[in-house]
């Protein structure tokens, strides 16, 4: 309270005067805000391109000899993903010199595009933020980084688990995605073939968490935990929630992104029936950010799910501070969360993606202050070994000194706070 009324200082002005004062204080904000304004427009969400996707579609379907009810089945979605270079041949105008990239890198590590998200990629562009996330480059035959930074093998205490905190955990029960990201951090686990984890190593995980009563939240992801069967989820939820001490139920899905199709009327229902439920996914570009996914996230929020996002910091993709402001802005319009941003991982045949931890802090300090609060993430460092998740701030305490601590606003003021 003392140090309250030190700062609070009461000055007799006219309402004239203070009105004077405030509309001085917006014409600052608003110059503070206007280059982003200006730029705002020409960031691109998937709404922007609906013309550019639906002419991408309709190649696919007649590809594919399909029709628009294919197209929304999740199931075909799935099983016509591109993952061969004959086909992206005949379904894109990629250079020649893409295609041999592809060629070089596919016989390391696997690839797969679903036909929705490589109708959001500009082929124009060799910078586009959907290609790079989808496409395989040459550069991930540079062989730094290493496959497990997490060290997950070394967390896992049964079958299908991490651990790597106190009360919670996360169980591993696909290799399958609708795509594989190009910056994966589990790229060691694709293989070449799609296989969901054996019952018996599920059950497994489930008994482990049946024995140790301090684990109160549970993720369950892989892969993509959606691509699971219906009644493989419905089994896995039911499970969980006859855990006495379990209080939450977490899914990790890119599906949102990647393949919207999978939000089904019978997802939903199963969903509703095991609360809480939280979904964690992944949007790194706000030209992720479509039509099909709108619809996907009304879908899950009127089953009483709760979304958050964690977005991976990738360098050429989203490095940008009115890129990410964009990003966060637009989810919120369709009700996630923006939760994490995460610095990218040093994963084998990733490292062009890595940014400095200079780069992230840049991007937070001109996120606070500048958008609300609920679109600003935490900025995350995961510790390699397993060891957790680290979050970083930029400066705004500069020094103690006694009782009086000298603080930083998000404009750079400089003022003096008394603790």
């Amino acid at each position: 309270m003392n140090s309250y009324k030190k700062i609070r200082k009461i000055v007799n002005f006219t309402e004239e005067e203070k009105r004077d004062m405030a509309l001085k204080r917006v014409t600052t904000l608003k110059k503070k805000i206007k280059n982003y304004i200006e730029k705002k427009a020409s960031i691109k969400t998937g709404f922007d391109i609906q013309d550019e996707y639906s002419a991408k579609k309709n190649l696919l379907l007649k590809y594919f000899s399909a029709t628009n009810k294919d197209w929304n089945n999740w199931h075909w979605q799935l099983s016509h993903r591109i993952t061969n270079v004959k086909n992206l041949r005949a379904l894109s105008s990629f250079p020649d010199t893409v295609l041999k990239e592809i060629e070089t890198v596919q016989s390391t590590f696997r690839w797969a595009v679903s036909p929705h998200y490589l109708s959001l990629i500009n082929e124009k562009d060799p910078m586009d933020p959907i290609k790079m996330q989808s496409i395989p480059s040459i550069k991930e035959t540079v062989h730094t980084g290493v496959a497990d930074p997490m060290a997950e093998e070394f967390t896992s205490p049964a079958p299908c688990i991490v651990r790597r905190y106190p009360d919670r955990l996360i169980i591993n029960v696909t290799n399958q995605c609708a795509m594989y990201c190009r910056h994966c951090q589990r790229r060691r686990n694709i293989g070449e073939t799609d296989h969901q984890a054996a019952k018996t190593d599920i059950n497994a995980a489930l008994n482990y968490i049946r024995d140790n009563n301090e684990i109160r939240d549970v993720l369950v992801t892989g892969g993509d935990a959606l691509l699971l069967n219906d009644n493989m989820l419905d089994w896995i939820l039911t499970e969980l929630d006859n855990i006495p001490h379990v209080e939450i139920k977490r899914i990790g899905t890119r599906t949102l992104v990647t393949l919207p199709q999978r939000v089904t009327d019978e997802l939903c229902y199963i969903l509703k029936k095991h609360p809480p439920v939280y979904i964690n996914t992944q949007f790194n570009h706000p030209r992720e950010i479509t039509p099909e996914s709108k619809t996907a996230c009304d879908k899950l929020a009127s089953a009483g799910v709760i979304m958050g996002n964690q977005s991976v910091l990738l360098k050429g993709i989203n490095d940008d501070p009115d890129i990410i402001k964009k990003l966060n802005q637009e989810l919120l319009k369709i009700r996630i969360r923006p939760y994490y941003l995460f610095q990218a991982k040093p994963v084998e045949g990733t490292m062009h993606f890595v940014t400095s931890i200079d780069k992230g802090l840049e991007i937070m300090k001109n996120l606070r202050g500048y958008t609300s609060g609920m679109a600003i993430p935490s900025y995350i460092v995961n510790a390699p070994n397993g060891y957790g998740k680290i979050p970083l701030l930029p400066e705004y305490i500069i020094d103690k000194h006694n009782n009086k601590l000298h603080l930083r606003t998000w404009e750079d003021r400089i003022i003096e706070y008394e603790t």
